[in-house]
């Protein structure tokens, strides 16, 4: 066994045992020190590496967050390209649509109004020619009527040429008396037959008893003759006139009865919320009238003043009368339309000058 070391007292211990000691504290120190900076070295190598890991995990989220924000703004761009794509596709679409229902539309109201021309036209002719069949129906009862009094009066006049030449050989022989007697009976019952014939006609030439008064030259028969055809000829002409004007007012009533329920709900719907407005209705009266009416749009802008407001009714009333229409040959449609739209103006031009005053 080793024996235990001895213990010498402080006050016992030599210099150079002493600056051996310190020589060695020194070097435990150094060693201690250099043990403590080489841990402090690690330490800041570790801290090091973990903030070199910590911000290569950042690089890498900063790296992930700026790929996922460029993803999603390419799919953002992406889906906004193909909703641009889809928008003007559909707006395309639409457009085609619309045009090619404006134009199914316009195609279907030129067939329309063709077929309301030909129509027109047809129904016109179809008028023409019923006239003219009256007036030839009338004129042919007329000469009828006249040959027949013509005849009757030619044999008016024969009896009394016959008369005449009985009254000059009456002085001749006493015979004959009784001969021209008999032939002025004869006068009279041709005078009494025509006046039947005839209807109680005044222009029959025996309304007075033949006894020695001069009768009618034939000239002046003839002239009467000529002038009572004439006057049945006007009248003629007269009723196959009044007949067409019937037929067409017949006719014109027919086609505003069978328009009105389609032309009344127009006028609605042009009017709606409009109604008293004076301003409004002649600012849309292209709108119900068409362009076939002629009528110029009157901006809203140009009937502000009252001034303005007067001329634009003034303008606007000559354009829809009734009787303008009339002088123009309107067609019964525009004539239906026209005549609601002329009384709601009124009755919006009675609201406004009842205001204004």
């Amino acid at each position: 066994m080793p024996k235990p070391a001895l213990r010498v007292p402080k006050n016992q211990i030599g210099p150079e045992e002493n600056k051996q000691d310190h020589q060695k504290m020194d070097k435990e120190e150094m060693i201690q020190r250099e043990r403590e900076q080489e841990n402090e070295h690690l330490r800041k190598h570790e801290e090091e590496i973990e903030r070199e890991r910590e911000r290569e995990k950042d690089r890498i989220a900063v790296e992930r967050a700026t790929r996922e924000a460029r993803e999603r703004v390419m799919v953002e761009s992406r889906q906004r390209a193909e909703r641009a794509a889809v928008d003007k596709a559909t707006a395309e679409v639409r457009q085609r649509a619309m045009t090619e229902a404006r134009e199914k539309a316009e195609k279907a109201t030129a067939e329309a109004r063709e077929k309301s021309l030909a129509d027109k036209a047809a129904a016109e002719s179809k008028l023409r020619a019923q006239q003219r069949a009256a007036v030839e129906r009338a004129t042919a009862e007329a000469r009828e009527r006249a040959a027949e009094k013509a005849v009757a009066e030619k044999a008016a006049l024969d009896a009394r040429e016959r008369a005449e030449r009985s009254f000059s050989e009456k002085s001749t022989a006493p015979s004959r008396d009784r001969q021209s007697t008999s032939v002025i009976q004869d006068v009279r019952g041709v005078s009494h037959d025509q006046q039947f014939h005839n209807g109680g006609s005044s222009n029959a030439f025996f309304h007075k008893k033949f006894q020695g008064a001069e009768v009618d030259s034939p000239r002046r028969c003839k002239a009467r003759l000529e002038r009572h055809q004439r006057t049945v000829e006007r009248a003629a002409k007269a009723l196959a006139e009044k007949n067409f004007r019937d037929i067409l007012a017949q006719r014109e009533q027919a086609e505003r009865n069978r328009l009105a329920d389609t032309l009344d709900a127009d006028v609605r719907r042009w009017s709606n919320g409009k109604e008293g407005n004076l301003r409004a209705l002649i600012s849309t009266l292209q709108y119900i009238l068409g362009p076939e009416s002629g009528w110029q749009p009157v901006p809203l802008t140009e009937v502000i003043t009252a001034q303005a407001v007067r001329k634009a009714y003034r303008k606007a009333t000559l354009c829809v009368h009734p009787d303008k229409l009339q002088q123009r040959g309107a067609s019964i449609r525009q004539k239906y339309i026209c005549e609601k739209v002329f009384d709601l103006l009124k009755e919006a031009w009675n609201k406004f000058d009842s205001e204004e005053r």
